[in-house]
Parts: C-alpha cells; structure tokens; sequence
C-alpha cells in the first residue's frame, strides 16, 4: 500500500523499536529486537534520527538474488551516513557496499524483477520486501527483513538519507524546532497560571487528558514517573519539556507521523499542495482544489500558527485522519443513489421475524420496543401476529407463550408514529390472522382508522406485469395476507393457514403429514390485502405459469435452502417478478438467525431476521442495509434483474457479464480495542488479531487473519496486506472481526461489516461495533484499501515483460442458446465483437501491468502514480527535463529529447503502448 507525494515513492512506518545504545558494541549476526510494548527502556520511534541510530547499529537482512538464492547478511549503515555495508561477503570491504549517493530510489515491497522471477518469492511477505534502485542502469539490491517493522525501519531511513544528501548535518534536528513543540509550549503556558515553567503532575495529566480523551489516566501518570525516574528527580511537578515529551511519547501513533513525514517529503507538517497530493492521489477524492485542502487545516489544525500559515501538524492530521471525512464508508452511499422506479421484487427488502418478540420465539413475550427498534433500523418488513384478546379487543402475541400480550391497537399506533420515521420507502405488514370474524372486523376499523390513507388498497391492474416501484408506493403501508376470491360475492370464507406459526405447531406435534388447516376470513381484511396476496408454492413450473405478479410466497429457512441448491438458477429468475419470503426454521426456539448472504444469492428480497438475536448473521443483515440511504431498499445485482441475463447462486468463479475485481487490504493498527466482555478475570492485556471476511456468491466467500500482536490493546500495530478476488462485486460484504487470541471465555472484542460497493480506498479508520451492534467511541482499526481489476492483482507472473497472454488462455463471454433460432442467429453476430472487446480490455490491462513492474510500483498502482514516479526519474542531473509532454488524442505522451539510459526506453516504450491502446479504444467508440 504505497501513497505517493511530489515525484518520490513513499511508503509509511509503523513500529516501536528497541534502540541500542552504542552501535559499536554490536556483533555481526546479532539480531536486534523489534517490539509493540510501551516499557520504559524502550523508545518509540518518532523520527528519522532514530531509523538512522537503528541502522547505525544494524541488522541481519537476506539479500536475494536472481538465480533463486537467498543469503543472510549483517547490514550497517556507516557513521558517517556516506554508506550501506554488509557482511560476511566473498568481496573486500570496500566493495560490499553501496553509495548512499549512487542510490536512486527505495521500494518497499516485492517490485523488482529479482523478486518477480525468484522461484522462493511467493514465500515471502510482501511487507518485509524492499529493494534499493541505485546506479545509471537502476540495479536493485533486494532485501528481506525479518518483519515488515524493520523493512519499513530501512525504508523510511534511506529515503530520509536520500532525500537530504545535500544537507546530512540536518539529520539529527532537534524536536524542539517542529511545529508541534511550538504550539505544546502555549498549550504549558496558557495553563501555567504561576508562569513559573512547571505546574503540579495532577494539573498535567488533566491537561493531556483534555487533549487526547482516549488516553488513559493511569497510563498518563505512569509516563510521567518513566521520565522523572530516567532524570533522578525526587519532585513530581513537571517543566514544560517534560510535559512535551510526555505528551509526544503517550500521543504519537508511529504508523500516522511516518505517514505524514513521507507524505511532506520529510517536514513535520503537511501544507495544502502536500495534502491535495495525497487526497487526489491516495485517497481517490476528485475535484480536489488548494482552498478545500486549506479548509482541511483550519478545520483540523490543533495550533493557531499552522491554521493562519496554512500547515496541517501530526495532531491535526492523525485527527483529521479519524474524522468522518476518511471514514471507510462512502459519504455518498449515505444517501439514496440507486434507482427507486424499478419493480418492488428488483430489490432487497428490509426485513424482521417476529417482530413483536425481543426474546426467543418458543417463551418470548411480546414487546412494544421490538417495532420501536425495527422501525428505527430502517426495517420495511415487519410481522403482526394477532389474536382474539378480551373486551373484543384484538391482541398481539407469541402463540406458543400467551404471556404479556400486547393491545393491537397500540401496536399499530406505534408503527404509524414511526413507519416512515427512518424511510419514507413502503412499509410491508406481514400479517398472521389468528382472530376469529368478529374480532378480524376490529382489526381492520383500526387499522383504517388509525392508517387512514397511509393503507395501500389499490386492486392490482391486470394489464400491468410486474409490482409498482418503491418510489410510487412511497409512504405506504402494504399488508401481506390471505385474500377472498376476488370471482365470489362472499362476506367471508375459508383460506389455508400455512404460514409459519402453522409450522412451528405442525413441528411441535411431530405431525409433518397433516394438511394446512382452513380459516375463516372476512371479506372487510380480504379487502386491505392488495399488492401482497400470501399463496402457497408449489413448484416453479407452477408459479411462472399461474401465479400473479401481486402475490407472494413464503419459504421456510429449510424449503428455501433446498430450493437454492437443487434449482439456483429457475430461483433467481423466479425473484425476477416475483416476491419471497424467507423466515427462519421452526428449529430455532432460540431465535438464533440463519444466514441472509445465502438467500440473497438467489435474490430473495425478503428474508426475515431475529433483530433481537445478534452476532455475525445479524452483522451482515445490518451491514448490508447501510448502503442505498440506509432506507431499507437496496437494488439487486443487474444479473439478477435482466429478464435476458444468466445467473446461478451456485456459480463457482467468474459471472458471466460482470467483471471480477481484486480488493486489497493492508490492516495497518488498531485504536483503543476494549477486552471482551464476556472474558473471566485475567487483568488488562489483550493479544488482539484480524480476521478478514468475505461474504457473497460461494465463490467470493474466504477468510484471512493477521497475526496476532501480545500484550497491547491501545495501538497495536498489524502491517498486514490481502488480496480477495471478488466475482460479484455488487453482492460482496467485507467483515472485519477483532478477537482475542488469550481469552477465557469470550474472545469477541469488535466488529465493522460494510458492502464492497461503499468502500472508500486509501488511509482509512474503521469504527468497530460492539457484539449488539453499537458504534464503540474511540476504537477503530486503521487500514489502507484499494480495488483493483482481476488482471491488476494477485501473484505476480513470471514471465518477461513482452510476454503477453495468448488468445486461447483467455476467457471469453459465452453466449446461452434460447432455443429460438432466430434469435440465436442474431446474437451470433455478436460473438466476434465481443472476442475483440475481451481482447482490447486484456491487452490494454497487461499493458498497464507493465509499466507498473517497470515503474517498480504495485498492481494497485493508477496510472497517474505511475506518471509522478517517472517524473523523478526523467530529471537529468542538473535538474533538466529528459522528455517533453505533448498531447495526442487526448493521451499525454512523453518524447525523449535526447539519449537516456536503456531502462527508461523500456519504460517509456510500455507507455506509450498504454497511450497507443488508450487511442484505439478512443477511435473504437461510438461517441
């Protein structure tokens, strides 16, 4: 995961470190310790001074080498800072070494063709790779650390060398001259009433706590008595240097200053032009302009002199960096952003089960608070199972446990307060009649009543194919039940109960066999029942030629789980026009949830969900239904919707159609992770790890985990990257999981589940929920995304860069027969277009994957970062331009304007093959 600022590649750090004291003293092949604890001999590292003392004293690194061998060797970094050395080698001293002059630039990461082409290199972490580029032919020493905290030690220290070679007495620059001790002093002596220069410990520890509210007081008092105790002082008031120091150690995340201090091309404060680079470049925000991004400091700036200079500090940054602004959901996603005129059954449809039920479904009571918190969750499916309650007033209940009833009349006048309180999309009652006539008849004066010309009643049109749209039924209430024939002039009349109250007591009694009972219903309930008739399935030869578009189906979890994998494909065509209802299986009496993600991949738009059960299956119910506005309405993959369009639940890899994409996530730290709750007596510490969720189709679905890192809860740092190749972008989820690996007990610390569509990419904070779903302030985990094409990820190939992928290994649309030769004739037609668009696409991709490998960049690497890496490498040394910018068919091309090396002819060559493509496919359109 690579940011990129002016014309230098940069990569972030995040660690704390062991720092030896005397370089001297270190024996070759002695390995020095990199650790993630906060204890008192060892210091955080916090600027380029301290990677130099670290390689100063050096470490054991493998040095890799084309022909597939790795070797260890001790490097060191010369006092004098002139030079890298190691050892042992078979040359001289002088000769195993290299220049910090000669070197060109540092990659972190496995970008090199060493690293491509060696046979051992899918056993290395692509985090502990960096190669150094040095020479006029751009040769590479490839290393390997033993963590990827000491590669990015190395990384930051030799860029930090690199880029001041002209002034190395600068390197050891005093902390007092930044920017952030400045505004620390008036921050001491604004609350140093005295002006004396030193103020009680209790005053100080209050002072940082109202700076940094996270921090923990304990751990404040016990920083300051680390510093006093390394000075010998017997008094415990503090100056205004300790105070700063204090602050520096407990505030400082390494992985955000390394961040910034790369970004600012290594000043300790970002200005605007830094900042509009990094958030156009990294953060895919567009339009960016100077006055948005100096808006940014003014607004974040913790100092009064970097918001009037125009200078974003590590403070304001790490705050801007956990604002809602880089949230790793898409601002625009909080929104409605997907269109609302289609068919009801075009969409997924918020839903709940037993939505009067706050407990288990065999002995629950009912509560009025289970509609409350369904409504205010955007829920747009909910259940009322009513009875015969006394006085002739209808009531609201558990069947199985008639115990705290609720008056149906306050029901109803609870959902109409809030039934558009969250959404203004309709509100489907799911209504289960257990009432006799007379009482059915107050049901509906009361729902009439009460409703009034919210009740959608309109007799469906018979013209009409397929269910009005969410956005003309908006603020209506449907009712799902039994209807009367609409051919027989009767006042009531006896309907099948087969929902799944009738199932659960068909289970209950073990009789499997016996036949739906009959019910009486009266003609005044039949009447409100419009748009969502409830029938009985049968098979789906039946439904596509009897059923009417306006009535629906209910399945059990059981009936609809043998339906998905017997018949995957005739489901989803049959939820193309139709709606289905899926509840949980009668089995569950402790209203455990079953899992939506399998019912959604057959396009069942309502599947019914426990809301009072959590965990991961209600994580992904609620995650999903963040997107679109959080309006309870989330559209369907196209591929599920074309009437003319091919799609299997089952499908094992690529969807005819839709192309793949490769999701890249690197978990960089955590912030402030609580212990589990439910964890028995084992103090403070918590050993935190990530896991990595895939949900979708079955062939997106995976699971990856970090390491895990002892002993820390309040920064602990993962430096991990994945790939993810994700079939069905539209139906993918991303969850990720926090756990403790040394619990008793409970392991679950927190949790984010969010749809692949919302993702922003780039530097990202996750805010975790806690285990029943509530944002937990202050604990987020911090991560970098990025989304790439399918030829834009996964292992690197081994091949040269000439090489490109035959027609034959390439996988081409097919085309299903329909039966009807006529149209199959026609669509023949379309078979060689679509060959030569695959073809185009795939060239064009590998295209870029060779100018990224030349370039020594990643897959997830845009061709604007790719152009900023060459600027820096197309500079002549007395600063002149090696090419010139010149505009053809609205592609900037580069033209040499004198010789250059052979390494930037083959760059500039696979460049402009891009640009050749780019034209062609510029011609080729129709516009």
């Amino acid at each position: 995961m690579h940011l990129w600022n002016g014309q230098r590649k940069l990569t972030h750090s995040f660690f704390y470190v062991i720092i030896p004291q005397d370089p001297s003293n270190q024996k070759c092949g002695r390995k020095k310790t990199v650790s993630f604890s906060s204890m008192p001999s060892e210091k955080k590292i916090s600027s380029a001074s301290d990677c130099i003392s670290f390689m100063q004293a050096g470490c054991e690194l493998k040095k890799v080498r084309p022909n597939s061998r790795i070797y260890n060797r001790f490097f060191t970094l010369d006092p004098d800072l002139q030079a890298l050395r190691w050892e042992p080698s078979k040359k001289d001293l002088e000769k195993a070494k290299l220049d910090i002059s000669a070197i060109k630039e540092i990659r972190l990461g496995k970008n090199t063709e060493t690293f491509r082409n060696n046979g051992l290199a899918d056993q290395i972490s692509e985090d502990c790779a960096l190669s150094v580029i040095h020479g006029e032919n751009y040769e590479s020493l490839d290393l390997v650390a033993n963590s990827a905290d000491v590669a990015n030690i190395w990384v930051s220290g030799l860029r930090y060398l690199v880029s001041r070679s002209k002034q190395p007495l600068d390197l050891m620059e005093s902390s007092h001259n930044t920017p952030r001790f400045a505004w620390l002093k008036t921050v001491f002596e604004a609350a140093d009433v005295d002006g004396n220069g030193i103020m009680l410990e209790d005053t100080s520890v209050e002072l940082i706590k109202k700076l940094n509210p996270t921090l923990k007081e304990s751990k404040i008092r016990l920083k300051f008595k680390e510093i006093q105790k390394s000075k010998e002082k017997l008094t415990t008031r503090v100056t205004k240097e300790e105070f700063c120091e204090a602050f520096s150690e407990l505030c400082t995340r390494p992985e955000v200053y390394f961040l910034l201090v790369q970004i600012s091309k290594n000043k300790e404060y970002l200005d605007a032009n830094d900042l509009m680079l990094f958030l156009e470049a990294e953060q895919g925000v567009t339009h960016i302009t100077e006055e948005m991004c100096l808006d940014i400091i003014r607004r974040y700036e913790l100092s009064q002199e970097g918001r009037l200079k125009g200078f974003l500090a590590i403070d304001g940054f790490t705050q801007y960096l956990l604002s809602p602004e880089c949230d790793i959901f898409d601002p625009e996603h909080k929104k409605i952003v997907q269109d609302m005129t289609q068919p009801l059954s075009h969409y997924y449809i918020n839903a709940s089960h037993n939505t009067y039920l706050i407990e288990d479904q065999l002995r629950g009571p009912a509560d009025i608070n289970g509609y409350v918190r369904a409504l205010k969750m955007s829920c747009r499916s909910i259940e009322l199972d009513v009875c015969d309650g006394p006085d002739n007033e209808p009531i609201i209940c558990n069947r199985n446990n008639m115990t705290s009833p609720l008056a149906f009349r306050n029901v109803i006048e609870v959902i109409n307060k809030l039934a558009f309180f969250a959404s203004e999309y309709p509100l489907i009652l799911c209504l289960g009649n257990h009432c006799s006539v007379q009482q059915q008849k107050v049901v509906v004066q009361h729902m009439k009543r009460i409703f009034g010309k919210k009740l959608y009643t309109e007799t469906p049109l018979s013209s009409e194919v397929y269910l009005p749209s969410p956005e003309k039924l908006k603020m209506k209430i449907i009712v799902k039940g039994k209807k009367l024939p609409c051919d027989q002039d009767i006042l009531e009349g006896e309907v099948t109960d087969e929902d799944e109250e009738a199932e659960i007591s068909r289970r209950l009694s073990e009789d499997f066999s016996r036949e739906p009972k009959l019910i009486w219903l009266c003609r005044e309930l039949s009447d409100l029942v419009s748009l969502c008739k409830s029938v009985q399935y049968k098979d789906f030869e039946t439904s596509m030629k009897a059923q009417n578009y306006w009535e629906m189906c209910s399945f059990s979890e059981a009936e609809a789980s043998r339906i998905a994998n017997e018949y995957p494909e005739d489901f989803v065509n049959y939820n193309k026009k139709f709606l289905s209802r899926v509840y949980p299986s009668a089995m569950r009496i402790d209203s455990s949830n079953l899992n939506p993600q399998d019912f959604w991949n057959c396009g069942c738009q309502i599947v019914a969900m426990n809301y009072q059960t959590p965990g991961p299956m209600m994580d992904l119910h609620t995650g999903w239904f963040l997107q679109n506005g959080g309006c309870g309405y989330v559209l369907r993959p196209s591929v599920m919707r074309d009437e003319v369009s091919y799609f299997s639940a089952n499908t094992k890899g690529i969807v005819p159609g839709v192309s793949p994409q490769v999701l890249h996530v690197k978990i960089i730290s955590g912030q402030n992770f609580p212990k589990p709750k439910g964890a028995c007596a084992k103090g403070d510490v918590i050993d935190p790890y990530v896991c990595i969720e895939i949900h979708g189709i079955p062939a997106d679905c995976t699971e990856q985990r970090t390491k895990t890192v002892q002993q820390n809860s309040d920064n602990p740092i993962f430096d991990e990257s994945f790939e993810f190749q994700i079939n069905l972008p539209e139906l993918a989820m991303i969850r990720f999981v926090v756990l403790d690996d040394d619990y008793i007990g409970d392991e679950f610390i927190g949790q984010y589940t969010i749809p692949l569509e919302c993702l922003q990419p780039g530097y990202r904070h996750i805010p975790l929920r806690s285990f029943v779903g509530d944002i937990m302030e202050h604990v987020t985990l911090f991560v970098h995304i990025a989304i790439t094409n399918r030829s834009g990820g996964g292992k690197a190939q081994k091949r040269s860069l000439s090489v490109r992928i035959g027609k034959k290994a390439r996988e081409y649309t097919m085309l299903r027969n329909t039966g009807l030769k006529t149209i199959d004739d026609i669509f023949k037609l379309a078979v060689h277009p679509l060959r030569e668009a695959t073809d185009m696409r795939e060239n064009m991709q590998n295209a870029m994957v060779s100018v990224k490998e030349l370039c020594g960049l990643p897959p997830i690497t845009s061709l604007k970062q790719c152009i900023l890496t060459l600027s820096s490498r197309l500079v002549t040394s007395d600063n002149a331009p090696s090419v010139t910018l010149c505009m053809k068919d609205a592609f900037p091309y580069l033209e040499p304007l004198g010789t250059m090396p052979d390494v930037q002819k083959k760059v500039l060559a696979a460049y402009d093959l891009v640009g050749a493509y780019h034209c062609y496919l510029c011609l080729s359109s129709p516009s």
